[in-house]
């Protein structure tokens, strides 16, 4: 008790030294996607990370997969570079478990096979902030959000006037960017603008240990336009029309045995057009806000690698994927007056539709093998939600939601509760939660077919109609705290949580004859582990950041020799970034990021695939970016990318992209 007291003081008594030395106060930072309400980022009950468009431009993040990369918990594993398939595992959980929303819509392309998102073609350069919550929460958003959520929020207009925001850059090897935003309100007015353009020779993403290795670069390019118009005709009233399209051309190249000479090389294309109208108004003096929005999302991508004769293992492929998504929300928050020992009251509840279609033809040509593989199905997924906030006594942020679904044949219902407690006295607070979540089965697994042809043995594939969601329940408590000196209140910043979650019903392939299988619910994993944090503010000039996860996964109902372990799950995974700010307007900013051992498919180094999976790469890789701020509204910038070149494989047989370096301007009017 004496030791506790002695703290206290010392803590209240740095606080108020820093206080009386000026320190700046800012205003905590507030997560809509956690709660649907804005909630200050302490008082929320699971693992929150936020990448604002001051962090983007500061660690000069060009992708989507380079935004993730060092974030707690959360593992990015590409298949090559821009373009490539990128898959995300959030705790551990699979790819198809992480649920990405655009401005709170979900955007997964309902025709690809798994239903999992492929994080490897998106830019940032329409992108304000990105929320990424970690644990289950599909008693807020539904299907797919079990490993956790990762909402993508869009540039919108919020200053008086027009405002322009640029940025023009070159590099090695072959790259070349450009992007320009317009925004900024007229009168009842707000709109933002974005166009880009990027291309960039690429690198051979084979790996150079094997004998497939030619050097061939797999280029990638994209437009992007973005339109995000509201109108505001009275004060708490907002119309909006939202507007994106993307088009993105790349190269993937194979590192199948079958194309010795290494010319196995596939163009692809890949379009998406997305569409949003909708309005939020404030009713009974500001008590309720409900919004009303309807969406459609249009994939269409395909794989193209026509016949050459000088393609020693004639191999060919026109693979074609076509999907559409109809997204209906309606969303309200009431807000409720205080009570005595009650603050912060608020109630959420709404009705969301989905409705998903996909069209997949598939034609593909290996050595003595032909594949073809079709999909033409729809499905639809209605929901109603409802949640309730309020703080207790000032010290503890309770949550709960609760969501019903109406998806296929089947009714899963999912909640969640969280409950946050401030320890004032020691700037501490403390978490716990607990949440079930559910993957409904894809187009592919209910309702896809393929067929293959070997030397004229015939095996094929058919979808299971009759499969159940996957199941997920898991837990999580941890604590965050800031620890002051030198006359700062958060000279160190220290938080740990511990997560466990099991997923039950996984889907699995199974044999139903000799030449045919399908998919049933055959199978569980538990996971668990450990995200850390640590930042540390020495002096002005100096930033430190560090993360590490640990990671354990195991499964049952895997088929007999393989491994117990969950592919593509490293154990181990650690990241660490320096800012340096020597001078006004000057700053540097280095990374390094670590990604210890983890079980994969593994090839040799002819390409051949070993069986059964086995212990894969770990793999260290270093960036760096510095920027200088010639007048306010001019900044000259580089960076630079696995600058040590690192041969490190995420995915046995795909290897980083080499040393990428890039030099622009950015400017703000």
């Amino acid at each position: 008790m004496r030791l506790y007291r002695a703290l206290t003081a010392l803590t209240l008594l740095s606080i108020t030294a820093a206080q009386a030395d000026d320190a700046p106060v800012t205003a905590p930072e507030t997560v809509v996607t956690a709660t649907r309400v804005p909630t200050p980022i302490e008082e929320i009950a699971a693992g929150v990370t936020v990448i604002d468009r001051a962090t983007i431009e500061a660690h000069g993040y060009n992708t989507l997969t380079d935004a993730l990369a060092d974030i707690p918990g959360l593992h990015v594993s590409p298949s090559g570079g821009p373009g490539g398939q990128a898959s995300v595992f959030i705790r551990g959980t699979n790819s198809d478990h992480v649920l990405v929303l655009r401005d709170g819509m979900p955007i997964t392309d309902g025709s690809d096979p798994t239903g999992a998102f492929n994080f490897g073609v998106d830019t940032l350069s329409d992108i304000e902030r990105i929320e990424i919550i970690r644990g289950p929460m599909a008693a807020l958003y539904g299907s797919g959000a079990i490993g956790g959520v990762i909402n993508l929020i869009s540039r919108r207009g919020t200053q008086e006037g027009v405002h322009w925001a640029g940025d023009l850059a070159g590099g090695y090897p072959a790259l070349v960017r450009g992007a320009v935003t317009a925004s900024g309100v007229e009168g009842p007015l707000d709109f933002a603008l974005t166009a880009e353009s990027q291309s960039q020779q690429g690198y051979d993403y084979i790996p150079q240990r094997e004998s497939a290795y030619q050097g061939t670069p797999q280029g990638f390019r994209d437009r992007i336009i973005t339109m995000n118009l509201g109108y505001t005709p009275v004060e708490g009233t907002r119309l909006s029309l939202f507007l994106r399209a993307r088009a993105a051309d790349f190269g993937n190249d194979s590192f199948s045995s079958a194309d010795a000479s290494g010319n196995v090389y596939t163009s692809v294309s890949d379009t998406s057009l997305f569409g949003r109208i909708g309005g939020t108004t404030h009713l009974f003096d500001g008590k309720l806000e409900t919004g009303v929005f309807i969406g459609q999302l249009q994939d269409d991508r395909r794989y193209f690698e026509p016949f050459s004769p000088d393609n020693t293992g004639q191999t060919s492929g026109d693979d074609r994927y076509h999907s559409y998504r109809t997204d209906a929300q309606w969303n309200n928050t009431l807000h409720l007056p205080d009570l005595p020992g009650l603050s912060g009251n608020a109630i959420t509840f709404g009705y969301e539709y989905i409705g998903d279609t996909a069209r997949v033809r598939t034609n593909d040509v290996f050595p003595g093998e032909t594949f073809a593989q079709s999909v033409a199905a729809t499905a639809t997924d209605n929901a109603v939600y409802a949640g309730l906030q309020t703080t207790v006594l000032q010290r503890l942020a309770l949550t709960a939601q609760l969501r019903q679904e109406w998806v296929a044949n089947d009714s899963p219902g999912t909640w969640r509760v969280g409950g946050v407690y401030d320890l004032k006295e020691i700037a501490t607070h403390l978490k716990l939660a607990y949440g079930t979540a559910f993957r409904a089965p894809s187009l592919y697994d209910r309702y896809g077919n393929f067929v293959s042809d070997s030397g004229g043995s015939l095996f094929n594939y058919v979808g299971n109609p009759n499969l159940k969601p996957e199941q997920s329940a898991g837990w999580e408590v941890g604590f965050t705290t800031d620890i002051p000196g030198a006359g700062r209140t958060d000279l160190v910043t220290f938080g740990a949580t511990y997560f466990d979650q099991r997923v039950l019903d996984l889907i699995e392939f199974t044999t139903l004859s000799s030449t045919t299988e399908t998919e049933i619910n055959v199978s569980s994993a538990h996971v668990h582990g450990i995200e850390t944090e640590l930042t540390l503010h020495p002096v002005h000039w100096l930033d430190l950041h560090a993360e590490y996860t640990l990671l354990n996964t195991n499964s049952d109902g895997q088929p007999t020799g393989q491994t117990q372990q969950l592919l593509n799950r490293p154990q181990n995974q650690v990241s660490g970034s320096v800012t340096l700010r020597p001078s006004e307007g000057l700053r540097f900013v280095a990374t390094l990021i670590y990604t210890g051992t983890s079980y994969q498919f593994l090839s040799d180094n002819n390409g051949n695939s070993l069986f059964p999976p086995g212990v894969g790469q770990h793999g260290l890789v270093a960036n760096v970016t510095g920027s200088y701020a010639v007048t306010p509204a001019v900044e000259l910038y580089f960076s630079g990318f696995n600058i040590f070149d690192s041969k490190f494989e995420p995915v046995n047989g795909f290897q980083m992209p080499g040393p990428t370096v890039l030099a622009g301007v950015r400017f703000k009017l």
